[in-house]
């Protein structure tokens, strides 16, 4: 009698191990795509960056237009929660941050998600006035569009 009650017990330890060696496939997957096995090469400022983006190092630009250019879907929790906190949750939706150290170390992180130009100024900067009548083209360019303002007629003496 005790020989079939350790089959039983057998074939349970076997089926047990099959479960276990498919969670343990789940695990290792899932160390793959943490946040520790991003190389730190990636975080750290590469020579040919400005020449590659056409900036100049001495006088880098104060602001970003920053543009999603791909999915979400199927990327990392952390890219996902990036792309939210710096508001480019729709795609093709230019939004403009500050060029300083943290902004920078987030676009770092998603750079293959997103595009990143510099804010072009071509006619300087709107007044307070000028500022409803601007808008943003998708080459980074702030455009002000000046309204034409009626010329008061003069009377014609005969």
């Amino acid at each position: 009698m005790a020989a079939p009650g350790g089959l039983r017990q057998a074939a349970a330890w076997q089926m047990l191990g099959k479960r276990m060696e498919g969670m343990a496939s789940v695990v290792w997957a899932r160390c793959l795509f943490t946040r520790s096995r991003i190389p730190d090469s990636v975080f750290q400022p590469r020579p040919g960056d400005h020449e590659k983006y056409g900036g100049d190092p001495e006088q880098p630009h104060k602001i970003h237009v920053i543009t999603r250019i791909k999915s979400v879907i199927g990327r990392p929790y952390w890219e996902k929660k990036i792309i939210k906190d710096l508001g480019l949750d729709k795609a093709h939706q230019p939004r403009l941050h500050k060029n300083i150290p943290s902004v920078n170390s987030k676009l770092k992180v998603v750079k293959h998600l997103i595009r990143i130009q510099p804010l072009k100024l071509p006619y300087g900067l709107p007044t307070e006035e000028e500022m409803s009548d601007t808008f943003l083209t998708s080459k980074g360019e702030l455009v002000i569009k000046r309204h034409l303002k009626p010329v008061e007629q003069k009377e014609i003496k005969s």
